[in-house]
Parts: C-alpha cells; structure tokens; sequence
C-alpha cells in the first residue's frame, strides 16, 4: 500500500510525532479556529489521510489544515476534487466571526444612553460572580461563557453612567467578570481569546485604581504565559507585582508567589519553586480580605500543596508528585468534578514518570469519564501529556488500553 508522504512529512515539521498526536492538535487548532467545540478529527481519519487513497476533506477541514500546517489540502497529496478553488475568503470570514465572537461583550462602541445606577447594583454581580465560580467548578468552560461574557457587557454599560465610588465599585467588580470570562477560555483551550480577555482585565483593574485588582491580572497574565509554556514571561510578570506587595493583600501575593515557581519549574529551577511555595505557605494563615475574586487559596483544599505536585511533575519529578497527589486527592471533594479530572490527570502522568504504567491507567480512566463530561480543553492537554508520558509502554497491552480509553476524548464520536 502507498503512503501519501507529503502529510506525513508537513506533520513531522510541525512536532506532531504521530498519527494520534496530529488528530488531537489539529482538532484543538480546529475547535479554536471555527469557535466549534464539537469539531473533531480523529486517529482513524488521519491514518487514512496518510493511507493509499486520503479522499479529501470537508471545506472547514481543509481550512483548518491550512491554518495549521502552511498549506493547503492539494499539496499534502490529498485527491483533488473537480472544481475545487481555494477558499481564502471563506478562511478569514471564519477568523473574523471567531474573532468577533470572543471580542463582542468588551467592544461596544459608545456612548450609551445615560441612566441612574444604584450601588447596590454592585453587591448584586459580586454575589452572582461567586455563584459563577461554583458553577464552573461543576459545568466547565462551554456553557458560562455566554453568561458571563453578557453579565461583563451589562456591567460596561453600567459604568460609563455611573459616578464617583458607584462607577470605581462596578469598574472593579467589572475587571473580576473579565477575569473569569479569561479563565474560562483559557479552560476551553482557547489561547487567543484568554490573552484578549486577560488584556480586558488589566486595562479595568488599572482604571479601578486598586493595586490588588492590577497584581490579579497580572497574575492572569502569568497564567497564560504558564500554559504557553513561558517561564521567563512568568518570572517577569510576578517579579512586577511582588516589587509592590506591601500594598497588596495577602492574597495577591500568595497568588504571584505561586504563579512565580510554575515559572520557575518550566525553567528547570525546582530550588525556586520549594522556596517560593514555602514563602507563600507562610502568608495563608494572614488571608482575611472580603474581596469577591481570587479566592481559590481559601476555596480549594491544599491549594499550594496542588501547585507544588503541579510544578513537581513538569519538572520530572514522579515520585514526589505521586506522593504529594496521593494526600491532596484524599481532600479534593467529588463536587469539585472539574479540578479534581485535572488532578487525577496530572496524577497518572507522576505515575508513568515514576515507571508506574498500570497505577496510570488505573487512574486516568476516572479522569478520562471527567474531561468527556465537562469538555474542559485543559484536562485534555493533561491526557495529551500523559499520553506521551506513556510513550515506553505504548506497544505493551497497557499502552493499547490506555489509548483504547482515551478515544472518547482523541476521536470522533
């Protein structure tokens, strides 16, 4: 049987050193590109694209095809059908709609029509926004977006009415709308939209005035950067917010702390990561502000425990990860259905570091039935992590059963 070449080789350029990793990264491309969650190649399809007879692929694929590796269906040996032209138009009407999709809720032209705003206002989003962090605790990203986004929109309108301490209270409960509608793309696997979201909040937490609202999106910031796999940025942007920390809460700081030693393990640096865990440990018992956002600290059972096992397995290091998961899972409540998938995620991957393959599998069958649930991009990439963390084991029947186990999440249903 032939093999078409071309696709294989424009994958290999790209990084993508099998068929089962091309299908998952180009399905993330997809599902970004078109703002289409469902969108989805599979393994199977990919297989026979590098086959004797690739067929050729739907229109939206092919964009997607482009966007991702440089070049269009035709030249990476698929069948060219009759009357096939090139949709370049067609691929920027698709940005522009993602593009506007993500954008809208910050992007309102005004002025608007001016009308009285009652300070209460104010207290009413703060009490929906700790209802909306529960929320995403149990839904995922998809399915708050639009809410949130829409609350984001109404508190805009509002502040470009409101006055005095009304309009510095909405811009900064403003900024914590934005912030989680950042969160909640980054969570869907949507880079770009975070980064424009996460932009939003440090222009509304400048405009608030308050020195703890710019330290949290700063932090914001360094969180995409983390998952960008930045550590320098990382240093960079929480190293700014710590030369000002005897105006910040405690809260804030801890939070900078944190973010600093993910840096530091994508540079290798564990000494630094021990050093600023510890530094931030010693802070939680001062945590006792009434601000509505940034509460995780307080919310989530072993908070920098969870980073320090984060940060443990991106440098390698499986045994203590594996250890350190094992005591935060015991107090990680079933409710906390999202971040509990991401833990036991990055707990199978400590495991197959530590040369554990069947504890792995063991445990990312639960983690596997969560990511398909929720639909959170995130825990995905930490399956795509493990996956390749598994790699020693991957012609040995437990790396067939994991790889039978992931397909719900790496190809179409």
């Amino acid at each position: 049987m032939g093999r078409n070449d071309a696709l294989r080789a424009a994958r290999l350029r790209v990084g993508w050193r099998t068929v089962e990793q091309a299908a998952t990264r180009l399905t993330e491309h997809g599902q970004r590109l078109l703002d289409d969650r469902h969108f989805t190649v599979s393994a199977r399809t990919w297989r026979r694209w590098e086959g004797e007879r690739p067929g050729w692929p739907p229109e939206e694929t092919a964009i997607v095809i482009h966007d991702a590796l440089g070049r269009w269906p035709e030249d990476l040996g698929f069948t060219t059908p009759p009357g096939w032209i090139r949709p370049e138009n067609q691929e920027e009407q698709v940005k522009r709609r993602t593009f506007v999709s993500v954008t809208a809720a910050a992007l309102v032209p005004g002025p608007v029509a001016s009308q009285y705003v009652d300070p209460a206002l104010i207290n009413y989003f703060q009490q929906q926004l700790e209802g909306h962090y529960r929320a995403d605790m149990f839904l995922g990203p998809h399915d708050l977006i639009g809410t949130v986004s829409a609350q984001y929109q109404l508190i805009d309108k509002l502040v470009r009415s409101a006055k005095g301490e009304t309009r510095r209270g909405l811009l900064r409960v403003g900024a914590a709308y934005a912030a989680l509608v950042g969160w909640l793309y980054q969570d869907a696997g949507d880079m770009h939209g975070a980064a424009f979201w996460r932009g939003v909040t440090h222009e509304i937490a400048v405009r608030s005035r308050e020195p703890h609202l710019v330290g949290y999106a700063l932090v914001n910031q360094a969180q995409v950067r983390t998952d960008l796999g930045d550590g320098h940025a990382v240093a960079d942007l929480c190293e700014a917010v710590l030369e000002d920390s005897h105006l910040l809460v405690p809260k804030v700081r801890i939070m900078a702390m944190q973010q600093q030693a993910h840096g530091a393990s994508l540079t290798s640096d564990r000494n630094t990561v021990d050093r600023l865990i510890d530094q931030a440990d010693g802070l939680l018992s001062r945590v006792d502000d009434d601000l509505p956002w940034g509460n995780a600290c307080r919310r989530t059972p072993g908070y920098l425990e969870v980073q320090r096992a984060t940060c443990y397995g991106r440098l390698g290091l499986g045994q203590e990860a594996v250890a350190l998961w094992d005591q935060i899972l015991t107090l990680i409540p079933e409710t906390a259905r999202r971040d509990r998938g991401v833990y036991l995620a990055r707990h199978a991957t400590a495991a197959a570091h530590a040369g554990a393959p069947d504890q792995a599998l063991e445990i990312a069958q639960v983690a596997i039935g969560i990511a398909v649930e929720t639909g959170s991009a995130r825990m995905r990439r930490e399956l795509v992590t493990l996956q390749q963390a598994m790699q020693p084991w991957q012609d040995a029947p437990v790396g067939r059963d994991l790889r039978d186990a992931l397909a719900p999440v790496t190809e179409e249903s």
